[in-house]
């Protein structure tokens, strides 16, 4: 397994695809090197050096399923990995249900398994267990803090569940974006803003993925649950051969048992699996990007 970073030149191109979007690489399949590494753009998840990293623990398996050698690109947010796969940087990456809506919206990116949702709450607001907020009404003329206006878990379920008890964005309540899950529990730490909107799950896996102690905080609210937790995403001229072997790699690897040393990403074990799931399994995203002022296309 290797790991590299995707240089800054490489971002300055991915991104200048992004604003061209019909200058895309055209999806024609080339014949299978079954020598060939499985490529994955990812950010980074998981900063604790006791502990295997996720994403790691995630390639480890894929190899010793597929038989392959697995190779990571660190990339800073998820349009790169969006951008990563659509330029044939990389074969494939791993996303909750927003981004891999938007993604497969541009129609120049597949979902190779989609994750289905398990009914539960995704998101809710953490605050201070001292603060005087005790409803998502009460974040009225608040200042909160979401991870990242790609992040499902992060932003749009969460302002979702806000519109939902009748307050907008931008008029009551003021929005301040931290770059991620981490730099959300920083700013409430530091008193920056009132509530952090979270994934009810980092909330249940504690440190190092969630910094609060019991007793220091509370959860205020619970989104609705979705559709689809994630997918696994895939670019299109994977040849039909490596295609069905990350299926099956992705089926294998996404079990039960590794729930535990998945981390972050076990969530995803417990999941029911799509196969090459149809474009219209992410229409329900629609409605809750729209709230959140975010369109489908926004991505091409």
């Amino acid at each position: 397994m290797r790991r590299l970073t995707l240089p800054a030149v490489g971002l300055l191109g991915l991104a200048a695809l992004a604003l061209t979007g019909c200058q895309s690489p055209t999806a024609e399949a080339a014949p299978a090197d079954p020598n060939a590494p499985i490529t994955i753009a990812t950010l980074p998840v998981g900063d604790d050096p006791t502990a295997e990293n996720p994403i790691e623990v995630f390639a480890e398996l894929l190899e010793e399923s597929t038989g392959r050698d697995v190779e990571i690109t660190d990339v800073p947010d998820y349009l790169s990995v969006v951008e990563a796969i659509r330029a044939d940087h990389v074969d494939i990456g791993i996303m909750s249900g927003f981004p891999s809506a938007l993604a497969v919206n541009t129609g120049e990116v597949d979902a190779l398994v989609a994750f289905q949702g398990d009914g539960k709450p995704v998101s809710t607001c953490v605050v201070l267990n001292d603060s005087p907020i005790e409803t998502v009404e009460d974040l009225e003329g608040k200042t909160v803090a979401f991870a990242d206006q790609a992040s499902s878990s992060g932003y749009f379920m969460p302002v979702y569940m806000l519109h939902e008890a009748g307050l907008e964005q931008g008029t009551d309540y003021e929005a301040i974006f931290a770059g991620g899950h981490e730099g959300s529990f920083a700013a409430l730490q530091q008193g920056q803003v009132d509530a952090a909107c979270t994934a009810v799950m980092l909330t249940e896996l504690g440190a190092p993925m969630f910094p609060f102690a019991d007793g220091e905080w509370r959860a205020v609210g619970e989104s609705p649950a979705m559709d689809i937790q994630g997918a696994v995403l895939g670019r299109q001229s994977l040849d039909d051969e490596t295609r069905k072997l990350i299926q099956d790699g992705i089926a294998e690897v996404f079990s039960p048992e590794n729930a535990e040393a998945l981390g972050a990403y076990g969530a995803f074990a417990a999941a029911e699996q799509t196969v090459d799931p149809d474009g219209s399994s992410f229409e329900s995203f629609a409605e809750i990007a729209a709230v959140a002022g975010v369109e489908l296309k926004d991505l091409k």
